[in-house]
């Protein structure tokens, strides 16, 4: 079987990437072939600068438009060809340009049930709503903020009012689920077909 590769984009410390990196470096099949960081100082560069995988700065506030940017990304990107970009805390939204050119070859982790709670601050809005439940959500990118089709979603009971504390618990699942998707995916037994996800 061939090499699955896999580019992984970040914007800041990176513990998303580091649990990739520990996952994968004794995988045969899975292979991260480069990182990309829109901030300069996001540690996550260290970790795959430490780890050997091809890292890159690209300062998107050189870039007039959104899709000047991408494109930039792109041009690294093309370079690799990978079978899959991971979004592991890139914090910036993708224009329609470069979703439509990798639409079904991009997945995204976001801290919360999805369809509740897109976008910034989901720690802090399930405890300000007293939520019983909090979780984790990976998912295909469309067009849509934090939208798109699921791959995977894990709750767990709040047991804390302390923002920080419940982040910690939300990253342990991520580290634990975002390497098991990726796999399901480069083993063929969960692909992006006609905008949904199929499992096999």
């Amino acid at each position: 079987m061939k090499t699955f590769k896999v580019a992984v984009l970040i914007s800041g410390n990176g513990s998303n990437l580091q649990s990739l990196i520990d996952n994968f470096k004794k995988e045969s099949l899975i292979d991260i072939k480069c990182v990309i960081s829109n901030k300069e100082n996001a540690f996550g560069l260290e970790r795959a600068t430490e780890a050997n995988i091809d890292n890159y700065f690209v300062d998107h506030t050189k870039f007039r438009t959104r899709e000047e940017f991408d494109q930039e990304l792109i041009k690294i990107l093309e370079e690799y060809d990978p079978d899959l970009i991971v979004l592991a805390g890139f914090m910036r939204i993708l224009s329609e340009l470069f979703v439509e050119k990798y639409i079904g070859k991009l997945i995204n982790i976001h801290p919360s049930l999805l369809p509740k709670y897109p976008g910034l601050e989901t720690h802090k809005k399930v405890i300000e709503n007293k939520d019983s439940h909090h979780g984790v959500t990976i998912h295909y990118v469309d067009k849509t903020l934090d939208g798109g089709p699921i791959c995977a979603q894990s709750q767990m009971e709040v047991t804390t009012d302390n923002i920080k504390d419940l982040q910690n618990q939300i990253h342990q699942i991520e580290h634990e689920m975002y390497p098991l998707v990726i796999k399901q995916i480069a083993e063929g037994k969960l692909e992006f077909k006609d905008g949904e996800v199929i499992r096999t």
